[in-house]
């Protein structure tokens, strides 16, 4: 066994106040880390530290007024906490300054405190998100325990997204949300099936009602719920076995689907004309 044990926060942080979440956020660490033995990692929704308040009330400017450069000094605290408390920490995604824009920015942060890597999100929530879009998938490896992939929100309705994470070597996936409309149940439905077909975990963490309305959801690779939160301030617990992922690799999801194996021996002979050349064609008429 392989085992990832794991805590998400679905919070809803302090609205319009980014130091002061940063604050709770520690806290919180620090908490989980005493009570929890054998926590490895803690993650939390989507623009966590940002402070964000309900959906379509981020007032004009606030995206540019929060923005942090990467690294900076909000990583190098991250780093603090976490050699602190020795976890992995994905403490949500951050606005990122950068020279061509602000992106939608995912951290990764060792139990050595090291800025281990970051992921753009791909597929901004359009037309309501502005950022940037991001454009490449990102994973990386825990020592003695596998390899995990990245998403954010709105990224989880393109396959494309979780296929090539798995394709990488993904055996978990963490999906940072923030979520506060209607669509919460069609997200969840989306986050079991990017589970079967890649066969891998998925841990899609949403921000608690009044910025989100919850329900986030931890996935096993059958796309099986393990567990489902309410909309309230929670915290989700779970201890990820990363060989359930080899297992239904190799002796098929519930015994009978063996997946992957049948795309090597099937797909590189097979015609994909949507992804020809690499890029999107749109359709043409007539």
């Amino acid at each position: 066994m392989r085992p990832l044990v794991l805590a998400g926060l679905q919070t809803a942080g302090v609205p319009n106040e980014a130091e002061r979440t940063l604050e709770q956020f520690e806290e919180r660490v620090r908490s989980l880390a005493a009570l929890s033995d054998g926590l490895q990692l803690v993650l939390a929704p989507e623009l966590h530290l940002m402070g964000m308040s309900g959906l379509l009330e981020e007032s004009a400017g606030y995206m540019e007024h929060v923005a942090v450069s990467l690294p900076g000094p909000l990583t190098d605290r991250l780093g603090e906490l976490a050699r602190e408390t020795g976890l992995w920490l994905v403490p949500g995604s951050v606005y990122e300054r950068s020279s061509d824009g602000i992106y939608n920015t995912a951290v990764v942060i060792s139990p050595q405190g090291d800025l281990v890597t970051t992921y753009r999100k791909c597929f901004p929530w359009q037309p309501y998100e502005t950022t940037r879009p991001g454009r490449k998938m990102v994973t990386f490896d825990i020592d003695g325990v596998g390899r995990i992939g990245l998403a954010i929100c709105h990224d989880g309705v393109f396959p494309e997204v979780f296929r090539q994470l798995a394709w990488m070597g993904a055996e978990a996936i963490l999906q940072l949300t923030l979520t506060g409309t209607s669509d919460r149940n069609a997200e969840v439905v989306v986050a079991r099936a990017n589970a079967i077909v890649n066969q891998v975990h998925v841990v899609n963490v949403n921000a608690a009602s009044p910025v989100g309305n919850g329900r986030s959801v931890v996935i096993d690779p059958e796309g099986s719920v393990r567990y489902e939160a309410g909309a309230a301030e929670e915290v989700l617990t779970s201890v990820l076995d990363l060989d359930a992922v080899t297992l239904a690799r190799t002796r098929g999801s519930f015994g009978l689907n063996r997946l992957w194996e049948q795309l090597d021996a099937h797909g590189a002979d097979l015609e994909l004309p949507m992804y020809d050349g690499g890029r999107y064609r749109p359709r043409k008429e007539g």
